[in-house]
């Protein structure tokens, strides 16, 4: 019998272990794969990108957005800092807040495990889940390979369904299913775009260019639709479109619909345009966009729009803004996304009304938790995903 048993060690499980274990609980982790913190130790290349000095609830999609604010704001940014700081483990800030290891995401693992093991709490590996029940006196069974256990509280810390290699699997939505606690649809979030098959060809061969590029896609609540964007590095790949900015505006792209790329944001190109073609009117058109792209991104976009490269004096002014509209008003045809093969994150996910945002304990069945990637709650490229981990599971592990 044990106090409180957690099923899923990675970066919200640890967490809420570890704050359970301080308060005295008798913690048991469970994990399905070979070690602890998989996905931590994967992610960021490697370097893990554990926080971000920015988090704020408008970081996050869940379609309640109030439902974040309670646990980002009483386990903030700094005190995920303070503890990485505690255990000497030296960071470097990237771009827009992004912190990372200086060394190794291994080493965010061990601090973790580290903590828990001092704060008396037993992770299980390689322990296959097979069953879960609740008994007539308020606790819970669970069934493993390794054994059956006993809890008072049960914490579903399994992550969504992104990197199915990495051992994700619908353990969290089928629990959730089992007391009638409703899912919102789920798909692919944080991932690369395919091109439809026309485009894909002919892209094909900028595979590997990256360049710096703003996307914008239409988001639609209600009756109210509005633009977001994000300025970001644009990668292209043998299939599609990737890199940050691509990522990011995945989470707000809708199937069928379009998304906006400008190749030139810190550049008013049809400005630059009049002025090239006032001053060099004889220079070709392909000369001067090379100036601002590479050179082949410039020569691909010209011939798949069938856009002769001629002396800029013989453009007239409504081609140039053609041209224009080319270069920073793009819109791929976008046939998909790469799916949860490499997605990041999952969107979607248990519905937070049927969860508290300050204990994350199930409003329906006392006893049962839920935290971590399986709710609807997504964060942005750029550490926000792992600050919502470590703040819900601190706020669930004050609680169990």
């Amino acid at each position: 019998m044990w106090d409180v048993i957690i099923i899923g060690a990675g970066a919200s499980g640890l967490m809420c272990a570890i704050e359970a274990g301080k308060r005295g609980r008798k913690v048991l982790v469970l994990e399905h794969a070979k070690r602890a913190g998989q996905k931590i130790i994967m992610s960021g290349g490697g370097r893990c990108n554990f926080t971000n000095l920015y988090t704020e609830p408008a970081n996050f999609l869940c379609d309640n957005p109030h439902f974040v604010k309670s646990a980002l704001s009483r386990y903030t940014q700094w005190d995920f800092i303070a503890l990485v700081d505690k255990h000497k483990i030296s960071w470097n800030e990237r771009d827009h807040g992004q912190l990372f290891c200086d060394d190794s995401a291994k080493q965010i693992v061990a601090m973790l495990l580290n903590e828990a093991k001092e704060a008396g709490v037993q992770v299980q590996v390689q322990c296959e889940i097979f069953s879960h029940a609740k008994l007539a006196d308020n606790h819970f069974s669970v069934q493993t390979k390794l054994g059956d256990y006993e809890c008072h509280s049960l914490v579903v810390a399994t992550g969504g369904l992104s990197l199915p290699k990495m051992g994700a699997t619908p353990l969290a939505y089928k629990i959730a299913d089992q007391y009638e606690i409703p899912v919102k649809a789920t798909r692919a979030g944080l991932v690369p775009f395919t091109l439809q098959p026309s485009q894909k060809e002919k892209f094909a061969e900028l595979s590997g260019i990256g360049l710096p590029a703003r996307a914008t896609c239409q988001v639609t609540s209600g009756k109210k639709s509005k633009d977001i964007s994000f300025s970001e590095a644009l990668l292209f790949t043998h299939r599609g479109l990737s890199g940050p900015v691509i990522l990011q505006i995945s989470n707000y792209w809708q199937v069928g619909e379009k998304i906006s790329l400008d190749l030139l944001p810190d550049l008013d190109l049809f400005a630059e345009l009049l002025h090239a073609q006032k001053n060099h009117p004889d220079q070709a058109l392909k000369t001067v966009l090379a100036q601002q792209l590479p050179k082949r991104v410039v020569e691909c976009l010209l011939a798949f729009s069938e856009i002769e490269s001629l002396p800029l004096k013989q453009y007239h002014e409504k081609q140039l803004q053609e041209i224009t509209q080319l270069f920073q008003h793009w819109s791929p045809e976008i046939n998909g996304t790469e799916g949860y093969r490499t997605a990041e994150v999952t969107l979607g996910g248990i519905d937070t009304d049927f969860v508290s945002s300050k204990t994350f304990a199930c409003k329906s069945v006392a006893g049962l938790y839920f935290i971590g990637e399986a709710l609807d709650v997504t964060g942005w490229l750029g550490g926000f995903n792992f600050q919502w981990a470590w703040a819900c599971g601190w706020a669930a592990g004050q609680e169990v």
